[in-house]
């Protein structure tokens, strides 16, 4: 692949990239190096591009498996404070009640195996689409809609059991 393609097909994906990226190491200086590291290596394989069906795809794998070393070699925590919550009549009790939910939530999304909880994360907080989630993990569709589907009936269960 010529430097003329390479800029015209990889770097129009920066700004999703740089998304995801945040998304998952929750910082903008960590997310823009890991985006460049992307940029790097698939400069360095820029020959294989020309006949990979889907460079987007390759592009977002490889910048997912950069997220997952930085994550094992520094311990991050994936916060969901940006999660909204329903205020329809604010209380000082409501107002309590509700961040004491998020944060037992929270506690019990860090209990779920990895799996389900980056996807359940990309779903619910960063709201992925279901094939994006897929080919960002690696999976089928299905596989994605079922773990989602135990990681939020896990979580929902839990919940439950807590507030008896």
């Amino acid at each position: 692949m010529e430097l003329e393609r390479f800029k015209s097909t990889v770097i129009p994906l920066r700004e999703k990239l740089q998304i995801f990226a945040k998304g998952i190491l929750r910082n903008d200086i960590d997310a823009e190096d890991a985006v460049q590291e992307t940029f790097l290596r698939l400069w360095n394989v820029r020959s294989q591009l020309n006949t990979h069906p889907n460079i987007g795809g390759f592009a977002m794998q490889t910048l997912k498996n950069i997220c997952i070393d930085r994550l094992r070699s520094e311990s991050h925590d994936i916060a969901i404070d940006n999660v909204a919550v329903s205020t329809t009549a604010v209380t000082p009790y409501t107002y309590t009640e509700q961040n004491d939910s998020v944060t037992v939530i929270r506690k019990i999304i860090d209990t779920l195996p990895e799996t389900q909880r980056r996807i359940m994360l990309m779903r619910d907080v960063e709201g992925y689409e279901l094939d994006e989630i897929a080919e960002i993990m690696g999976a089928g569709a299905a596989t994605v809609r079922v773990n989602l589907s135990r990681a939020r009936k896990t979580v929902r269960d839990k919940f439950l059991s807590i507030n008896k």
